[in-house]
């Protein structure tokens, strides 16, 4: 986990191309952001006891914007059969501030509308969510600046609460500093999808930039920023932005 402003190194790792009887190893050429919220615990729980929703939003001290970047080609290897490992290893990126809790008590809102009714353990005493506008912007390496998504906080399916109740609810022990990130938040909307994959539908459909260049994923040199606010009567709440420049790929010696 780095601070904004730290540059990233394209990852390498194993990718298997279509046709291919085995994996190729080098640099990831499916490099992604994702728009997330990160949320701090600041209060154990103990372990082989879980915690009510109630209880877990009591435990969280604050939040930050999380950029937890994904390189998919790395992913889609091995997701079969392990999951993600160097895909999400290299870098996530956070805001320099952490908003507490309390800051932003003004803007609790609650969850969209559900299909289908929670197990009762992740039912929400009260609004869990908070109303941030959020927005990424890319720029590319001759400084031209194209803002490539417009979402909000609230669009999430689940609270901060309610994925800090279900981590307990195995036993698992949570202790202060853990960081808890969202998943990606993404509306119903084009312009609200929080990844290139998204937006881009798997680089099928390459989003257009100010200038007239094309992206369906990071290339080096972009710089991605991440910014929310929350915003009041007569007053906001910043994160301060989360940036990180893409350099070239790790080198070995």
């Amino acid at each position: 986990v780095v601070v904004s402003g730290t540059d990233i190194a394209r990852p390498n790792g194993q990718t298997l191309t279509t046709g291919a009887d085995a994996p190729a190893f080098g640099p990831s050429a499916r490099l992604d952001f994702e728009l997330e919220m990160g949320a701090i615990v600041g209060c154990a729980s103990e372990l082989g006891h879980a915690v009510t929703v109630a209880q877990a939003d009591e435990m969280i001290f604050g939040y930050v914007l999380l950029n937890d970047w994904s390189a998919r080609d790395i992913q889609a290897w091995e997701y079969q059969p392990l999951g993600p490992f160097q895909a999400k290893a290299f870098a996530t990126s956070i805001s320099p501030w952490i908003v507490t809790r309390a800051a932003l008590e003004p803007f609790r809102t609650a969850t969209p509308e559900r299909e289908k009714e929670l197990l009762p353990y992740l039912h929400e005493p009260k609004p869990m969510l908070y109303d941030i506008e959020l927005s990424v912007l890319m720029r590319t390496r001759d400084g031209t600046d194209t803002t490539i998504c417009h979402t909000n906080y609230s669009e999430m399916y689940f609270s901060a609460p309610q994925q800090l109740a279900h981590h307990t609810s195995s036993g698992c022990a949570m202790t202060p500093g853990d960081l808890l990130g969202s998943g990606t938040i993404s509306g119903p909307e084009k312009d609200q999808r929080g990844s290139l994959i998204e937006l881009s539908w798997g680089g099928k459909e390459p989003i257009t930039l100010e200038g007239g260049a094309t992206r369906s994923f990071v290339e080096d040199g972009d710089t991605l920023t991440l910014q929310g606010v929350a915003k009041g009567d007569g007053f906001q709440i910043g994160f301060g932005a989360c940036t990180a420049t893409i350099q070239p790929a790790v080198k070995f010696p």
